[in-house]
């Protein structure tokens, strides 16, 4: 049956021709363009003079481009070490041991990876400065010097990337192979050795998943650095990008290098994952595999005790930082009543506020790339899935490939495509107007979309739509009657997650928001490089509430929508057999 989808012609083969043209468009273009540049740096404004291959190699030469490379290496190698560590202690107790706040846990990691890592910083920025909470208001001066240095940032980042590792190694854990260990001990295998040469080798795969997904990601932050500006010198590329391309004079080369670099870095970091994975068969479980329970222990208060401690270290400092800075009215004059105000977050009620202009703009772009975002990874799932499609490994490479590309390296191949003066002509130069924010959105929301339908969409038994395809039924119709309504928890989910993740993307909107038009997370991060520390925080409690409070609202009237929908379903059917029995009685 599958042999039906090979056709070039077929209605799947031109969804497979459509979804790779966008992911062209929107991702592998941009991202070329970067690349291209840095050869021949005139391309795009009309010159074709080949620049040679020596700019590659001045990072070596150029003090702030080295620094840059140094620090970003450091940093995420550093976090990737300790954020794996990290994670997978947390993991093993959260799936061995039971006590009472392991759903917190798991809340917390969901949280952490959620929330953009400019305000997790700016909350351990004002934590930790020299007139934060901690030496004002707790007396603890030392905790400026041990955070404001490399350590310090590597343990700042640790404990906002470890959920990556926490939740690979969780999902690794789910099932009860313990005969394995169990035949180690029998052949004199003490209990450390049996974990260091039979448990931590079948977790490799996770264990190398989780790290790579911390050492990615953090080497493209954007939010660290941008919250670090204010008070802390710490350049690295993602942060130096940015800068070559606002400040006198605009510096396209550098640019260009420090992208090729971070860009290089992702794709060494992903080839040496898949070749330590294809090296060995990590395969283990087996018909005796059964899903793993908790063990209950008279000793579970220690767990719930440390569990509780790392739960207020990890959320509780940035996120109570910024509660309680956002009701003082002053930073440095401590914690007392005649420095409570609510000045903060009045300023946010007036209608020409920054933070309610971008908030506004903000809300109208993530609708446009979480509801098109949904669509494409709608289409990306079943063109991988359910299709025999000549080009699925390059779609399923590119929407990877998309998801570690940091924010600002997408931005500048944005600025050298849609900043061509041809494009006027035909009405597309989108340079300097929103749409470059909604098209560089939608490109953010993609892979994240994709990723979440494409697990959903393994579940589904491709004999149903090869059944519905037999009888005549066409794409569109087995995609909207069949495919939809199984997906229907699913769906909302992904276009929820892109809808909040498109909100706060600091990175592709500072680099792209156009002339006298603000995004939230560009006038919070603003208002913190202006150190307005009160309003900054006010903004975020308060634009973050309403943004949970809105997908919420969304979430239950969806779900109670199609609630109704069914029960009038079912009073129908009850209805039409209540007929019939009537009219077999007459």
């Amino acid at each position: 049956m599958r042999n039906f989808f090979q056709n070039k012609h077929t209605a799947p083969a031109m969804l497979g021709w459509g979804v790779v043209l966008i992911l062209f468009i929107l991702i592998l273009l941009p991202l070329l363009a970067v690349l291209i540049q840095i050869f021949l740096p005139g391309i795009f404004f009309g010159k074709l003079d080949f620049a040679g291959f020596g700019l590659v190699f001045e990072i070596f030469e150029r003090k702030l481009w080295s620094k840059s490379l140094t620090n970003s290496l450091m940093l995420a190698t550093g976090t990737a070490v300790l954020g794996t560590i990290l994670g997978t202690a947390l993991a093993i107790m959260r799936t061995s041991r039971a006590f009472k706040t392991r759903f917190a846990l798991d809340f917390t990691a969901w949280a952490l990876l959620i929330l953009p890592s400019f305000i997790m910083a700016q909350g351990w920025v004002l934590f930790s400065s020299g007139k934060g909470i901690a030496a004002n208001v707790f007396g603890m001066e030392w905790v400026t010097d041990l955070v404001f240095q490399p350590v310090g940032l590597i343990f700042i980042m640790t404990l906002c990337k470890f959920p990556f590792a926490y939740l690979a190694v969780t999902a690794a854990l789910e099932w009860n192979v313990s005969q394995y260990n169990e035949a180690a001990r029998l052949n004199g295998a003490s209990g450390w050795h049996a974990l260091r040469t039979v448990q931590i080798p079948l977790m490799i795969p996770a264990l190398l998943s989780g790290a790579a997904l911390i050492f990615m990601d953090t080497i493209g932050d954007f939010g660290l650095p941008a919250s670090l500006a204010a008070v802390y010198s710490f350049p690295t590329l993602s942060y130096s990008i940015y800068t070559s391309l606002y400040t006198a004079p605009i510096r396209f080369d550098m640019a260009g290098i420090l992208s090729f670099y971070l860009v290089a870095i992702i794709v060494i970091v992903m080839l040496f994952q898949l070749f330590i994975l294809r090296k060995g068969d990590f395969s283990f479980i087996t018909g005796r595999a059964i899903r793993k329970e908790p063990l209950q222990t008279k000793n579970s208060w220690i767990y719930d005790v440390i569990n509780s401690l790392f739960l207020v270290v990890a959320l509780g400092i940035p996120i109570g930082s910024s509660l309680l800075v956002s009701f003082m009215d002053k930073l440095g004059d401590g914690v007392s009543l005649s420095n409570f105000t609510w000045r903060h977050y009045t300023e946010l009620l007036n209608i020409d506020s920054m933070i309610f202009l971008g908030l506004k703009n903000s809300i109208v772009i993530a609708a446009f790339a979480g509801m098109i975002g949904l669509v494409v990874g709608v289409c990306i799932g079943y063109v991988l899935i359910f299709t025999d499609f000549k080009y699925r490994a390059m779609i399923d490479s590119l929407s990877v490939i998309s998801l570690a590309v940091p924010g600002v390296v997408l931005g500048i191949g944005y600025i050298f495509i849609w900043n061509q003066p041809f494009l006027e002509s035909i009405h597309l130069h989108l340079y300097g107007t929103p749409a470059i924010l909604v098209l560089a959105s939608i490109a953010g929301a993609i892979p994240i979309a994709a990723r979440l339908m494409i697990s959903s969409m393994t579940k589904i038994p491709f004999s149903l739509l090869a059944s519905a395809s037999v009888q005549g039924a066409s794409l569109y119709y087995r995609i909207r009657t069949i495919l939809l309504p199984l997906m229907r928890a699913s769906l909302l989910t992904a276009g929820l997650t892109a809808f909040g993740t498109s909100i706060f993307d600091l990175a592709i909107t500072s680099i792209l928001y156009p002339p006298n038009f603000v995004t939230l997370p560009v006038a919070i991060n603003k208002a913190f490089e202006d150190l307005n520390y009160g309003f900054a925080t006010a903004a975020t409690i308060t634009s973050g509430t309403l943004i949970i409070a809105i997908m919420m609202a969304f979430k239950w009237f969806v779900e109670k929508g199609f609630s109704l929908m069914l029960r009038a379903i079912k009073k129908e059917k009850k209805h039409v057999v209540t007929d019939s029995k009537c009219i077999k009685e007459i």
